[in-house]
C-alpha cells in the first residue's frame, strides 16, 4: 500500500475519532448541571425531526401539503409510534403505508 494512503487513512482515523472521545473524556469527570441533562434529553427528537422534516413536506424541493403521500404515510405511522411503542410496528405500518398509497 502506498504510504501517503496509509497517511490519509490514518489521518481521516483520527479525525473522526477526536471529536467523539474528547467529550468523553472530559465529561466523564465533570458532574453537569441538571438543567443541561434536561437540556440534552430533547436534542434526540430535535434531531429526527431535523432529518424528518425535508423529507415529509418537501419532497420535491418544494413545499407539499397536498397530495403528498410521504406525509400521507406519515399519519398513521405516527400514531401506531406513539400508540404502541413498537419500532417493528411501526416502520411496518410505515412500509404498508407507503404501497397502499403508492396503488
Amino acid at each position: 500500500m502506498d504510504k501517503q494512503i496509509l497517511i490519509i487513512i490514518l489521518g481521516t482515523a483520527v479525525v473522526t475519532y477526536l471529536p467523539r472521545m474528547l467529550p468523553l473524556v472530559v465529561l466523564s469527570r465533570v458532574r453537569l448541571p441538571e438543567v443541561f441533562l434536561r437540556w440534552l434529553s430533547y436534542v434526540p427528537a430535535a434531531v429526527l425531526a431535523a432529518l424528518l422534516a425535508p423529507g415529509l413536506l418537501l419532497p420535491d424541493g418544494k413545499l407539499s401539503l397536498a397530495a403528498n403521500p410521504y406525509l400521507l404515510a406519515a399519519i398513521p405511522t405516527g400514531f401506531v409510534a406513539l400508540k404502541t411503542r413498537s419500532m417493528a410496528l411501526t416502520i411496518l405500518t410505515g412500509m404498508v403505508a407507503m404501497v397502499l398509497i403508492q396503488r
